[in-house]
């Protein structure tokens, strides 16, 4: 695994710590830590704008179960990557990502989507780091 996507386990870590370890669970963990990721590099307006989309889509509709989760769960997770990126957010500064609230939740890859496309001769998108025709291509 390359420095990115090690980087991103290590962020992600904490959430995968908390899953039974079942794939569906580190697949949620994992998703989850993507949503942060992104909100992160969002201005603190946009994150606030964006945490009251990820309730409705959610399906949240006690506040106070959303807001235990939002505090425990999304506002650590955006701290983390603070500290674990600085460099990242000193040059971002508050920029207003262009991402859509459908955008920013993760959906399932299908094979259709530009997300599993890959060339033969490209690096598997699982992250195995071989190409993609001596991977999963068969």
């Amino acid at each position: 695994m390359g420095l990115l996507g090690e980087s991103i386990l290590a962020y992600a870590q904490p959430l995968i710590d908390e899953t039974d370890g079942s794939l569906e669970d580190v697949r949620k963990a994992m998703a989850l830590a993507q949503l942060c990721w992104n909100m992160a590099l969002m201005s603190e307006e946009k994150q606030e704008e964006a945490i009251d989309r990820i309730r409705v889509e959610l399906g949240y509709d006690d506040e106070s179960d959303f807001a235990d989760f939002r505090d425990l769960v999304i506002l650590p997770m955006i701290q983390r990557h603070k500290e674990m990126f600085p460099v990242m957010h000193d040059r971002a500064g508050n920029i207003d990502t262009p991402f859509t609230p459908e955008e920013l939740i993760p959906r399932p890859a299908t094979v259709d989507s530009p997300v599993m496309r890959a060339g033969r001769n490209e690096p598997c998108p699982c992250g195995s780091s071989k190409k993609y025709k001596k991977c999963c291509w068969r």
